[in-house]
C-alpha cells in the first residue's frame, strides 16, 4: 500500500489540499471551502494510507486541526516562520505551496509547531485577552495624561488620572472639547479596567493550577499574573530537551548568523514565544528594582553594555532558572541563578 503524505495551504475562507506518494507524485490536489464535513469528505477515500497531514500554523487552525486530529488523522502544526522555499522560483501559488508542506514532511525535515492541548487553550487564550486590554487600558492612560500635559502645562499622575471625575476635568482643562475628549477616554478607560477584572477572576476559577505555579511564585519577580502566563504557555516541558532550547523559545537568546567567527546577519527574531518573552522582560523588570543581588548583575551588565542589553540578560538568567522550577517543580534559588560572590 502506497504511502501518502499531505499538506494543506489554510487560508481565511478555503484550503488547498495536496496529497503526494513517497516518489513525490500527487495523488490528490483540490481547493476546498473551509468546511470540516467538506474537507473529511474529500479525504476519507485516502486515509488508511495518510501517514500524515501538516497544517499551516496561521491565525485560524484551531477548528481544522481539532477536526481532522478528531477523525483520526496525524496532524502536524508547520512553524511558518521557520519554513522558506528556494528564493529561485519564479512562480508559486497555493498548490505548490501545500505540496511543498507535504514534501517537507515526506522527507521528515518539517519544521513543527507546538499544538496546544485543546482543552486548556481557552484559558490560555483568555489570558492573552487580558493582556490585550491591558495594553489597551496603558493606551488610554497615556492619552489622558497627554491631553492634559499638552493643555495645560501640567505633567499629571496616572494614580489622580484614575480618580479623576467629570467636574474635575472641566475644571483642570480650558476648553469643553477637551474635557469631552478626556471624559470620553476616561469612560473607555475605566471600561477595560473593569473586564480586566473580570477576566481575572475567571480565569482564576477556570484554571487547573499545576503544583509547579507555587513554585514560579518563588521566583525573583514573578506575581500571579506572570506566573499563570509562563505556565500556560510553556505547555508541556518536555518537549524542551535543554535549558538552552527553552531559552530559545522564550526569545532569551541572541539571533545571530556566524560564518568563520565572524557575523552575517541576523537570525529570524520572530521564532518563539512572544508572551513568553513578554514576561521574562516584566518579571526581570520587577527583579532589578526590590532584588538587590539582582540589582547588582544588572548593574554589572549596565556598564559593559546598555539598559536594554542589561536587562535582557537578567531575563535570561530568569527564564533559565524557570526551566528548572517548570521540569524538577523545586523553589526558585537566587544564589544558583545569578551566581551570587561571596564579598
Amino acid at each position: 500500500m502506497t504511502k501518502l503524505y499531505g499538506g494543506i495551504d489554510l487560508h481565511a475562507n478555503n484550503s488547498v489540499v495536496v496529497l503526494i506518494d513517497e516518489q513525490e507524485q500527487v495523488v490528490f490536489e483540490k481547493r476546498i471551502p473551509n468546511n470540516l464535513e467538506k474537507i473529511l469528505c474529500q479525504l476519507t477515500p485516502f486515509q488508511d494510507r495518510i501517514q500524515g497531514l501538516v497544517v499551516e500554523s496561521t491565525y485560524n487552525w484551531y477548528w481544522l486541526v481539532d477536526g481532522l486530529m478528531g477523525a483520526g488523522y496525524s496532524v502536524h502544526l508547520a512553524n511558518t516562520a521557520a519554513i522558506k522555499q528556494y528564493d529561485g522560483l519564479k512562480h508559486t501559488n497555493d498548490h505548490s505551496d501545500a505540496r511543498w508542506l507535504a514534501q517537507l514532511l515526506r522527507l521528515g525535515i518539517l519544521p513543527t509547531g507546538y499544538i496546544y492541548p485543546k482543552e486548556e487553550r481557552a484559558v490560555r487564550d483568555l489570558l492573552r485577552k487580558r493582556g490585550q486590554l491591558v495594553h489597551q487600558k496603558t493606551s488610554n492612560l497615556l492619552s489622558i495624561h497627554n491631553l492634559v500635559t499638552r493643555n495645560t502645562g501640567t505633567a499629571i499622575t496616572g494614580n489622580r488620572i484614575k480618580t479623576l471625575t467629570e467636574a474635575q476635568v472641566q475644571e483642570l482643562l480650558p476648553t469643553a472639547e477637551v474635557g469631552l475628549a478626556v471624559t470620553s477616554t476616561l469612560t473607555v478607560l475605566r471600561c477595560i479596567a473593569e473586564q480586566i477584572v473580570a477576566l481575572e477572576q475567571a480565569i482564576k476559577t477556570r484554571v487547573a493550577l499545576r503544583p509547579a505555579f507555587q513554585q514560579l511564585l518563588t521566583v525573583a519577580g514573578i506575581g500571579q499574573v506572570l506566573a499563570l502566563t509562563i505556565m500556560l504557555e510553556a505547555g508541556e516541558m518536555q518537549r524542551f530537551p535543554t535549558v538552552g532550547q527553552w531559552a530559545s523559545y522564550c526569545r532569551c537568546v541572541n539571533s545571530t548568523k556566524l560564518s568563520n567567527g565572524k557575523r552575517k546577519g541576523q537570525g529570524n527574531k520572530k521564532n518563539g514565544n512572544k508572551y513568553l518573552a513578554w514576561a521574562f522582560i516584566e518579571a526581570a523588570n520587577f527583579a532589578v528594582r526590590y532584588y538587590p543581588a539582582i540589582q547588582c548583575f544588572y548593574e554589572r551588565k549596565k556598564a559593559k553594555t546598555h539598559g536594554v542589553v542589561a536587562i535582557k540578560a537578567v531575563a535570561h538568567k530568569l527564564a533559565r532558572a524557570c526551566y528548572y522550577v517548570l521540569r524538577d517543580q523545586v523553589p526558585f534559588e537566587l544564589n544558583k541563578a545569578f551566581a551570587m560572590r561571596a564579598s
